[in-house]
């Protein structure tokens, strides 16, 4: 084809990208595109958020990287064009504007990322444009890892197991961006990336949290962590110790390749390097619950403990959220919440499990909290994390 777009979310980089890849492959011309979605944004209740300020800087990033690559490969100037609003209607019209044949994507697996996409894909088609879209922020999707009865998991252990098994070099290797790179198209004239005020927030300061932002941060934490990462195992349950990863972010966001995590940590072998390619395993088992049952989105995984009866205790709720339980270990974790926008894996199922157990009261509520305020917020693994805690969730 001509022209394509690579529409851009949750994975801000230019490297192993499997759309971005797919599109250099099957077009001439690739132009690449981000939107800030207003239908989420204006969700938020905070002007100085994090989150945003992240992507913000990461497309920034990204913008220059792509820049960067084309004029390697003999090509013109790129770079990312972005755009402010609903993706129902940017989409359409940017790549009406721009003149391509089909829309690229990675695949997203909440329900209401999938209802987006539909309707996207639905409109490209009425001006006749296509839409594709691929795996890219897990290792296995869809139906890739199933029982034998050909049914998906409820249970992480045996999940883990058939994840293990297949996985291979083939899944394992990165996509090759750099040799098509010369495909990239230029970016329009006077096509710029807002500043942060131009979209209604203001900056907040990620360094001063250790959260280096864009590609070169993520791969400066994962160096770091390669370090690290023979102790993982041992110190990963000590919050005050250095022990975990610190990816989170960088994973939620993209500008790490999941791919590129695994790879390393397979290869590596060795009781840390094992136990944290089991994590990566559970992130991609959450994301597969939510894609066979978005129901647990609003509801237990196990549908008898829909019928729990929560306490209504809104001074005890308060109390939690406020960091002024009275338990030291429970208002250290929140208050490194709020003042972090992060918090310790371990911290993580104390307070919920204080919240749901101790104080009686509904998971969907603390899983709200950590939605408005985690950095690394991503529904399925706040979710499946959540109802794990609460004992609702598959595998509790």
């Amino acid at each position: 084809m001509s022209a394509a777009l690579v529409w851009f979310r949750r994975d801000l980089r230019c490297f192993d990208h499997a759309a971005l890849y797919h599109a250099l492959r099957a077009a001439e011309r690739v132009h690449c595109a981000f939107v800030f979605d207003t239908d989420i944004l204006d969700a938020l209740p905070e002007r100085q958020d994090r989150r945003v300020g992240f992507i913000h800087a990461s497309l920034l990033e990204l913008d220059a990287e792509l820049a960067a690559m084309a004029l390697r490969a003999g090509g013109a100037k790129s770079g990312v064009v972005v755009r402010h609003g609903s993706p129902l209607e940017c989409i359409p019209r940017l790549a009406q504007e721009l003149g391509v044949n089909m829309v690229f994507a990675n695949r997203d697996y909440e329900p209401a990322a999938i209802t987006r996409d539909r309707e996207v894909a639905r409109r490209l088609a009425a001006i006749g444009i296509a839409f594709a879209d691929f795996k890219d922020q897990v290792v296995f999707d869809g139906d890739e890892v199933l029982t034998q009865a050909g049914k998906p998991f409820s249970v992480f252990t045996p999940y883990r197991n058939v994840w293990l098994k297949q996985l291979d070099d083939f899944q394992l290797t990165p996509y090759p961006i750099g040799k098509y790179a010369a495909r990239l198209a230029p970016k329009p004239s006077g096509a710029t990336i807002p500043a942060l005020a131009d979209i209604g927030f203001k900056p907040a300061n990620l360094r001063e949290l250790n959260l280096p932002t864009g590609m070169s941060g993520g791969q400066e934490l994962f160096e770091d962590f390669q370090e690290r990462i023979d102790d993982y195992r041992r110190t990963r349950d000590f919050p005050a110790v250095r022990g975990v990863s610190c990816l989170s972010t960088h994973l939620r966001f993209g500008t790490v390749s999941i791919r590129q995590l695994a790879a390393f940590a397979a290869r590596r072998g060795g009781e840390g390097a094992n136990t944290w390619l089991s994590e990566l395993a559970w992130r991609d088992f959450y994301q597969m619950i939510l894609a066979h049952r978005p129901d647990v989105v609003d509801h237990a995984f196990r549908p008898e403990y829909d019928d729990i009866a929560w306490d209504d205790a809104s001074e005890l709720f308060d109390a939690w959220r406020e960091a002024r339980s009275g338990y030291p270990l429970v208002d250290a974790a929140m208050r490194q919440l709020h003042q972090t926008g992060y918090m310790h894996n371990r911290l993580r199922m104390v307070v919920a499990s204080f919240l749901t157990k101790d104080l009686g009261i509904d998971w969907r509520l603390g899983e709200r909290h950590f939605a408005a305020r985690l950095n690394d917020y991503d529904l399925a693994a706040n979710n499946g994390g959540w109802q794990w805690a609460a004992s609702t969730g598959c595998d509790a």
